[in-house]
């Protein structure tokens, strides 16, 4: 079809970067792997301030700069990359740094143990054999109930929490699930994307993909499939996201073409599903080719907002379903090859005063241009800046339709340290939580780097993009999306060990029966 991107033949397989923390699915590859050109642009970013901060509940401190968010025995940021923000940007940046009356978010932050009844694969071998983070999503109900799913051998375990993150009961299975797609908290329990063995024969004999809702006491209401022979593709990974907006669910995943004028490519799916668990109109049948990274956020009477990376037409980009490959707006333009982004989607979120926010990683843009060589006018190249994952914010229109700035707001850039598992969440009436990981002294090859994990950071940045709080570095990880609760804190889930970037990851990856919970008061 005309929207797709045909693959190096459909029973090859590839390793598809996933939306960190995410577990890796085997796709097909091709394309040939590009190296990257350092330090060419100058991208915008926020003005940096130096402070201490420390951790109350782990006893971690070290000095930290906003702009190279490596600790003291990192490598400083890139001279090569220096800020061009503009006046109006540094100046809100700096301002809002040195108003901040909340000093540190380490006195806000708690943590407690959460005991597994069964063991969860937090690392497996991602793009390159890199270590990813196995998803555990975190939601909230309206009326402060919570649930995390994780996945155990067999299915997805959803543990109910309290609002100060203690078990409230016994786990919830829902059996022969393989992967934790995005997950939505109802009053009465609550609904999950997954993927389980196809009802019907398909030609790869891959997974098809479910949503699936439970209540409360654990009861399946209903199961409803929404890929099959009907649709001619399959679900062998999901990539996904699951939100809802009062009266539809919606669902945007990967999916592989399995018959038809798409067999054997790669595209994505938005799909909406009533309370009832019945399809209805809207979304599209095939999206992003290759989707290298997927968000979504719910608006109700009117299509979701949504954004992919797209390896075809090299980007991050407003999905726009089958039209993408022409006509989607671009947030950010990256180095890409089949099966792979230079970047991965940190979150889509809305806060209460209505301005959409995204967070992402990114190599960055030092040039780019249409591929000759690429018939279609869709392939693009496009030259990094950096080796390494640098972490941006974009802010994007009221309707979420198209990017605000003509370019990104990049939060750090120091070039020695690789920048992973972005997240975002709203925080206040305007502001955000924004979170990273840092790898310092990253040696890169082929779109990936190793090196010496050094924490996850935790920053609140305004509606401008400035910093509003000094970086606070712990070594919890947020391990898949962040629950918002009623009373306006935030909540996250993590495996309670620390992930080692060291080296490639081969076999089955370490497996934990215990899971840190943290809680942000708002």
């Amino acid at each position: 079809m005309s929207g797709a991107h045909k693959e190096g033949g459909p029973r090859s397989t590839r390793r598809r970067r996933r939306r960190l923390p995410w577990i890796v699915g085997v796709l097909a590859v091709c394309g040939t792997l590009v190296g990257a050109t350092v330090a060419l642009a100058s991208p915008h970013r926020a003005a940096p301030v130096s402070v201490v901060v420390s951790h109350p509940i782990m006893n971690l401190s070290s000095t930290k700069s906003a702009g190279a968010t490596s600790t003291s025995a990192s490598a400083s940021s890139s001279s090569s990359a220096k800020s061009s923000n503009s006046a109006t940007a540094k100046a809100s940046a700096t301002a809002s740094t040195a108003s901040s009356s909340s000093g540190s978010l380490s006195a806000d932050l708690s943590s407690t143990g959460l005991s597994l009844s069964a063991s969860t694969a937090y690392l497996q071998s991602g793009y390159n054999e890199l270590p990813q983070w196995t998803r555990i999503d975190t939601e909230a109900a309206p009326n402060g109930d919570v649930y995390v799913a994780w996945q155990a051998s067999g299915s997805i375990h959803v543990t109910p929490l309290s609002e100060s993150g203690k078990r409230t009961g016994s786990d919830i299975l829902v059996g022969g699930a393989q992967e934790v797609g995005g997950l939505v908290a109802l009053d009465n329990g609550f609904a999950l994307l997954t993927r389980k063995a196809d009802t019907q024969s398909n030609m790869w004999n891959e997974t098809a993909a479910y949503l699936v809702r439970y209540s409360a006491s654990g009861q399946l209401l209903w199961s409803t499939k929404l890929t099959g022979t009907s649709t001619q593709d399959t679900a062998p990974v999901l990539d996904g996201a699951l939100r809802w907006d009062g009266t539809r669910f919606g669902a945007y995943f990967v999916i592989h073409g399995a018959g038809g004028e798409a067999s054997g490519h790669f595209g994505d799916t938005l799909i909406y599903v009533n309370a009832n668990g019945s399809l209805v109109s809207g979304g599209w049948s095939w999206g992003c080719s290759h989707n290298e990274g997927i968000a979504l956020w719910p608006l109700a009477n009117k299509p979701f907002a949504a954004e992919c990376y797209d390896d075809w037409r090299s980007g991050l980009f407003v999905a726009t379903g089958i039209g993408a490959p022409d006509d989607a707006p671009v947030i950010q333009r990256a180095q890409c090859w089949a099966g792979y982004c230079g970047g991965i989607v940190g979150g889509l979120v809305q806060s209460p005063s209505g301005q959409f926010a995204t967070l992402f990683s990114s190599r960055g843009e030092a040039s780019q241009a249409k591929n000759p060589a690429d018939s279609s006018g869709r392939g693009w190249t496009v030259t990094s800046v950096w080796n390494t994952h640098q972490v941006a914010v974009d802010f994007l229109n009221s309707s979420a339709t198209e990017p605000n700035r003509s370019s990104p707001i990049y939060l750090t850039d120091a070039a020695s340290t690789d920048h992973l598992n972005p997240r975002i969440a709203p925080y206040g009436s305007s502001d955000y939580l924004v979170s990273w990981e840092s790898v310092a002294n990253a040696s890169c090859n082929a779109g990936t780097c190793t090196g010496k994990f050094t924490g996850t950071h935790m920053r609140i940045i305004n509606s401008r993009g400035g910093f509003v709080t000094p970086d606070l570095v712990v070594p919890e990880h947020i391990a898949g999306d962040i629950a918002v609760l009623p009373n306006g804190s935030l909540m996250w889930a993590g495996p309670s060990a620390p992930p080692s970037y060291a080296s490639a990851l081969s076999g089955s990856g370490p497996t934990t029966q215990q899971l840190t919970i943290a809680v942000l008061k708002g």
